[in-house]
């Protein structure tokens, strides 16, 4: 895990300035001992490092054309008009801690100085954290390491009424269809899947079982997915046998789980995966009780038993935890967590979430985006790392109220093991409970949700 420090400021730069250096001397001693009085040879600066118009973190990312940010680097413009269309007066700052803290200050500065707090505009259409070989504004600078994108989604659930939907339509992949091209765009796609694959069991949550055909997994891997986890509330609804078989499938298949096995130490194992020459871990671990927690020799999942739902916290099972990351923190560049965790149906996070995701990143972990409200909430920012509360439901069939049938995608960009950028895409589902991009007022209401319960940089007052 690499944990960095604040920016530094810039000064004022002029656009498409690229900063001067003085090379070494092209030419080497001759054969007297006397010094030679050539003349030298700078070596011409490279332009390498996008040079980024960054704004508040819960502002939506400006587009602007070449000449536009031109002007903005030049401090040519006193509006915010090319930014946003209003004539508000513009504050151009040097810092990305200028701009955490006020929510109309803009700061322009090389890539290589920003990070995931705040939002970078695009020029001429390109995202310079996404694209940065392709971006247009660039100023001396290292180049970019190579970018890597890691796309997590909130809860998955293919069983009830989604299977039937899917069943009827004869295609169990019908609900991740819309937002396939998306999932299959990333370099990495990961999400919570709480549904079992087999119901050869009694139902052990009544009609809150979730079951789905086995033959979701074909639509999962073509949708995208890489790896899910099974550390949910919802992976044992159909007693041990079940969860046995849907382990079975699941490691046979083509897209892998993590977060429940057949003992503890099963249960544990993340999954890594290597990307563009970076490698991540992901783990994750089950808040909320109802599947059975993992023993040494028992299956289930891995579990912390910690409020609301699972009684006060026990360290015992946060320490296991906290050494789990450790140890991947020591094997892997990137370390994600996926707790299932909090309470249902409210933006509201429990304090006690906070609390362990500020362990986790203690012990190593660079994200931890946590699942099972059902709703969205907020995000924080930890000495580095991002903590995303709740994604809320990806594909479920919870549609007895609005917000059940609501999210955001995470889309994380790295910048080799740097977390640098990333972006909430908000999403509403349809009839047959499959999660479509929404723009416009809807869009702005569902991020508005994530912003007002935010933490630090990502709270919008």
């Amino acid at each position: 895990m690499t944990r960095r420090g604040g920016a530094l400021g810039l000064g004022i730069l002029a656009a498409g300035l690229v900063l001067g250096c003085t090379g070494p001397s092209s030419r080497e001693p001759g054969p007297t001992t006397a010094p030679t009085t050539a003349p030298t040879t700078a070596s011409p600066p490279v332009a390498r490092d996008p040079l980024v118009v960054a704004v508040h973190a819960t502002r939506a990312a400006p587009r602007l054309s070449l000449a536009e940010a031109e002007a903005v680097a030049a401090r040519q413009v006193d509006t915010w008009r090319p930014l946003d269309g209003t004539d508000r007066p513009l504050r151009l700052v040097a810092t990305t801690q200028e701009v955490r803290r006020d929510r109309d200050a803009v700061a322009v500065l090389p890539a290589s100085e920003v990070d995931a707090t705040v939002r970078a505009a695009r020029v001429g259409g390109i995202d310079p954290l996404r694209r940065p070989a392709a971006y247009p504004l660039l100023v001396a600078g290292p180049p970019p390491p190579e970018v890597t994108t890691l796309t997590v989604v909130g809860d998955v659930m293919l069983g009830r009424r989604v299977g039937a939907r899917a069943a009827a339509a004869g295609d169990p992949s019908l609900p991740l269809r819309p937002l396939q091209d998306r999932l299959r765009s990333a370099d990495l796609t990961i999400g919570t899947l709480e549904s079992t694959l087999s119901d050869d069991g009694p139902p052990q949550q009544g009609g809150d079982s979730f079951a789905a055909p086995p033959e979701v997994l074909d639509g999962l891997a073509d949708a995208g997915f890489d790896a899910v986890s099974l550390a949910n509330n919802h992976a044992g609804d159909f007693g041990e046998r079940a969860l046995l078989q849907t382990l079975d499938l699941l490691a046979d298949g083509p897209v892998r789980a993590f977060g429940a096995g057949r003992n503890r130490a099963e249960a544990g194992t993340a999954y890594v995966a290597e990307r563009n020459g970076v490698r991540f871990g992901v783990l994750g671990f089950n808040a909320i009780g109802e599947t059975p927690r993992a023993t040494a020799d028992r299956p289930g999942a891995l579990s912390v038993r910690m409020p609301p739902r699972t009684g006060p916290l026990v360290e015992a099972d946060l320490r296991h935890v906290e050494g789990l990351v450790r140890r991947l923190d020591s094997e892997v560049d990137v370390v994600v967590v996926l707790p299932h965790w909090g309470t249902q149906y409210t933006h509201v996070a429990e304090p006690i979430q906070s609390r362990v995701a500020r362990r986790l990143v203690d012990a190593g972990a660079d994200l931890v985006v946590g699942g099972h409200p059902h709703w969205v909430q907020g995000l924080e920012w930890y000495d580095g790392a991002l903590v995303a509360h709740s994604l809320g439901n990806f594909v479920f069939d919870m549609d007895f109220m609005t917000q059940t049938q609501q999210g955001v995608v995470l889309e994380a960009v790295f910048w080799g093991g740097d977390l640098k950028g990333f972006r909430l895409v908000p999403y509403a589902m349809d009839g047959d409970f499959a999660p479509r991009v929404v723009r416009g007022a809807l869009a702005t209401d569902i991020l508005g949700d994530v912003w007002r319960h935010g933490r630090g940089p990502f709270l919008s007052p």
